[in-house]
């Protein structure tokens, strides 16, 4: 239980830094688009193979 923890809380701390990055390099928008699209995707796919 406590490596998925572990995972976790690195898979967040990834996911902020990149967050940071893309402000810092001004790419915000483009990384939250991203994003939607990668959520729907994965929505879709699971509602496909349920």
């Amino acid at each position: 239980m406590r490596i998925n923890r572990t995972r976790g809380l690195l898979y967040g701390l990834a996911r902020f830094l990149g967050d940071v990055q893309a402000v810092r390099d001004r790419r915000v928008g483009r990384r939250i688009a991203r994003r939607v699209a990668g959520r729907a995707t994965g929505r879709g796919l699971g509602r496909l193979f349920r």
